[in-house]
């Protein structure tokens, strides 16, 4: 043992202290894929989602192809505010944020760029000390003040709704109720402009879905109470009119998964593969054992898929995405993949990278808001 211990000791050295080229980060390539309208009442804006990898989880035992100095907080934060700062999104949505960096780093640091900001922890903050819950990571969304106002903000806490939607369900309460990932919504209103743009309200959601490919009935499940919730706090909030909105996140699912159809197709069923032996009929409401939503969502990327949004050792494929609404919004263009070529020529096996600070790449969207038209919601 002590001379195992000896070794993994040794080539931990030679990795810290091996001669490392100081890379560029890499450059990705702008997709336009449309142009603006020429209405002269719609407004453009942009939208960008990153999991910036929670320094409690950048471990040496979770990413042991890199070196201790590049898992570093004090290293990557860096190139996390390096990267936001480059990409000036209008609307910024953030997965496993810790606490304590909210408030005391990424706020200062937006706030200085004409940001504001709302965060919420996930949910086994609250049963923490002052000191413990300081490390918990959770959500956070960033938006321009110059182009934007704060209406409303709402925290979804996914144990909470599977509690309020359990019905008696066993699987709601043994599967879902035990997971504390979260949810953050908030209406925001674009500002007026000189000319003459009107106020105009976006909900934006960001999410971060359970990780385990073991529980995909969890991941569905979570997605669907989500969805109802973003429907519910529309209505009551912006009453029955149609409400352009972006829905952001790290979804922990690849693009065939039962949680992305859902999202795409606005239906899905009870007996869908990734529901695995677990039935949740006694409390999901259905028709014809098909959970459906009202929302018509289109991936931004679909019509430029990327390899990959998640780049370990272990694990490379897409689970980050940016949904928006159809037809208030319209993708303008979009921020490509990390070039391959740029991986090989740098032998990257897996990230965080000297040049990359987390293990997932941001994804940044151009989207074009059409006029509100006070004609009802908008459903299939």
């Amino acid at each position: 043992m002590y001379a195992e211990k000896g070794v993994c000791r040794l080539l931990q050295y030679f990795l810290d202290n091996l001669p490392v080229k100081h890379c560029t980060p890499p450059v990705r390539e702008w997709i336009q894929l449309s142009t603006p309208s020429h209405h002269s009442l719609s407004t453009i804006f942009t939208v960008m989602t990153y999991n910036i990898l929670c320094d409690i989880y950048c471990t040496r035992q979770v990413y042991g192809y890199s070196p201790s100095w590049v898992l570093g907080w004090e290293y990557r934060r860096k190139g996390i505010i390096q990267e936001i700062h480059d990409y000036h999104a209008d609307i910024i949505c953030l997965q496993e944020v810790e606490t304590q960096q909210y408030h005391n780093y990424f706020l200062p640091e937006l706030k200085s760029q004409n940001y504001d900001g709302v965060f919420a922890p996930k949910s086994r903050a609250k049963t923490m000390s002052e000191s413990e819950s300081r490390h918990v990571d959770g959500c956070a969304i960033f938006y321009r003040t110059d182009k934007f106002v704060l209406l409303k903000e709402q925290l979804v806490e996914f144990s909470l709704l599977a509690i309020e939607n359990a019905g008696g369900c066993q699987n709601m309460m043994n599967r879902v109720m035990t997971k504390d990932n979260i949810g953050l919504i908030a209406i925001l209103e674009t500002l007026e402009t000189s000319n003459g743009l009107p106020r105009q309200p976006v909900m934006v959601a960001n999410a971060h879905i359970h990780w385990d490919p073991e529980y995909s009935d969890v991941k569905l499940v979570q997605t669907i109470l989500f969805v109802q919730k973003l429907r519910q706090f529309a209505e009551s909030n912006l009453g029955r009119w149609a409400v352009p909105f972006v829905l952001c996140g790290d979804l922990n699912s690849l693009p065939e998964s039962g949680v992305i159809e859902f999202l795409s197709e606005g239906r899905i069923r009870l007996d869908h593969p990734d529901f695995r032996e677990h039935r949740y009929d006694q409390c999901l409401s259905s028709r014809d054992d098909v959970m459906r939503h009202d929302f018509v969502l289109r991936d931004a990327y679909a019509d430029v898929p990327i390899p990959h949004t998640n780049y370990t050792f272990d694990f490379k494929g897409v689970i980050d995405y940016i949904f928006h609404s159809e037809p208030h919004l319209r993708v303008l263009g979009v921020l490509g993949g990390v070039p391959g070529e740029w991986l090989a020529e740098n032998k990257v096996i897996g990230c965080p990278h000297v040049a990359i600070p987390s293990d997932h790449f941001s994804l940044l969207v151009e989207l074009e808001l059409k006029p509100m038209q006070l004609n009802g919601v908008h459903i299939r």
